[in-house]
């Protein structure tokens, strides 16, 4: 038993969790209803522990990161990220029309008159954008208020950053960092044991979605699930030549990126891969100036996935009812998609809230939602593993336009990659 358990920490991550993922669909298939019973604590478990690190990753990681970066710097990586985020969204969401509107699904199926969906509650843009501020600080972590969390990091950071820079405070500044820094440290030391509980979570969460979901859902609308899965394609194809176009080596990017998106993939959360998504930036040799305030940001902020399954999910509802969009309607739900985006949490079931609001804004009908349920799993899966691509993706095109040169070929296990700058 202990030289199994040696190996398994010997193999690659990746290894690990692409043999967890296979072994899920197959146990999944064949298993049946036991394998929720037995297996769904072991998933519950791994999405326990990767939101239990989500705070303290963000907290410390950005408060080293704003101390990390040179002066000036942090402004600038900040616009960029912001205008990359923004514009990749609404990029995102045009493929998901384009494909969509190329492949038409929904065309000939009718809406069920008993098909019924409440719309959840979406707080708004205005309120999003006034969340970022946290009324209380405390709620905010409690919450998983992520925008709140980021903003709490950010401005203490920045306080520490102008005490160290102070002549009365630095001694005191530079005591306070050391500790910060410390505690960093101890976080990413927690998170490597967590990583190697992934694969056996990944597993469990894939072969009860599969035992619950089986293979007749995902043939009854198999349209839909194929047209969001070429889009997502698509939108992956285009990441690919960003990069190229940064001089990004695709090789070692996808070598550290595949593990954050296979969990990603299971999970269906952006905010829990967070851990898994950091650590494949530190092993890309990404500075933590960069990464520390990127990654957590998009984890909230940057969802292509889901811009793509609103695009896509427009289009089919409007096929439903024969009623195909037109230019302005298009134009409309990029905009309000877009914007739906923001402030919408990282976590699994919140595609359909944004799917709902979209269509509630645009006139489409709510109860179109109700048969995207059925599948909200299988889409799910794809569209938060290009969230958290979508997030990686950025970090490390930010990282090469401010001048840093990425690992060429990391190790396959353990140790963090030499950081730049």
């Amino acid at each position: 038993m202990t030289y199994l358990w040696k190996r398994y920490l010997q193999a690659s991550l990746i290894l690990r969790v692409t043999i967890a993922l296979v072994m899920g669909v197959l146990v999944g298939i064949v298993g049946g209803d036991w394998v929720a019973v037995w297996l769904a604590p072991l998933g519950d478990l791994l999405l326990r522990l990767l939101t239990f690190l989500i705070v303290p990753i963000v907290l410390f990681t950005l408060m080293v990161g704003v101390n990390q970066s040179r002066e000036g710097s942090a402004g600038r990586v900040g616009g960029k990220v912001f205008i990359y985020y923004l514009a990749s969204s609404a990029f995102a969401i045009v493929v998901g029309l384009t494909v969509a509107t190329l492949f038409s699904p929904g065309s000939g199926m009718t809406l069920n008159d008993s098909a019924s969906f409440s719309v959840p509650e979406n707080p708004g843009v205005v309120d999003a954008l006034l969340n970022i501020v946290p009324g209380n600080i405390v709620a905010a972590f409690a919450e998983l208020n992520m925008l709140g969390i980021i903003f709490t990091a950010l401005v203490f950071g920045i306080a520490l950053l102008k005490m160290r820079q102070s002549e009365q405070q630095h001694a005191l500044g530079e005591q306070l960092y050391q500790v910060i820094e410390g505690l960093n440290e101890v976080t990413l030391k927690v998170m490597s044991g967590v990583l190697h509980f992934v694969p056996i979570g990944v597993f469990a969460i894939v072969a009860e979605t599969v035992s619950q979901q089986g293979m007749e859902t995902l043939l009854s609308l198999g349209d839909m699930v194929m047209v969001l899965y070429i889009a997502l394609g698509a939108q992956l194809l285009i990441y690919c030549a960003v990069m190229l176009l940064f001089g990004v080596k695709l090789r070692s990017f996808f070598g550290e990126a595949r593990t954050p998106m296979a969990t990603a993939f299971a999970t269906q959360s952006s905010s829990g891969t967070l851990p898994v998504t950091i650590n494949a930036a530190q092993r890309l040799g990404i500075p933590k100036s960069i990464y520390g305030f990127s990654l957590p940001l998009g984890a909230t902020l940057n969802m292509d996935g889901a811009a793509i399954r609103i695009a896509i999910s427009a289009v089919f509802a409007a096929n439903v009812i024969g009623a195909p969009l037109d230019l302005m309607s298009m134009v409309q739900i990029v905009l309000i998609g877009t914007l739906v985006t923001v402030g919408t949490a990282g976590v699994p079931g919140a595609g359909i809230i944004m799917i709902a609001t979209v269509f509630a804004q645009v006139g489409l009908p709510i109860e179109t939602v109700a048969l995207l349920t059925a599948i909200d799993a299988l889409v799910g899966m794809g569209a938060t593993a290009l969230n958290v691509t979508g997030d990686l993706v950025g970090t490390t095109v930010i990282a090469r336009s401010e001048g840093h040169t990425l690992a060429e070929a990391p190790d396959e296990e353990g140790g963090h990659a030499v950081e730049n700058g």
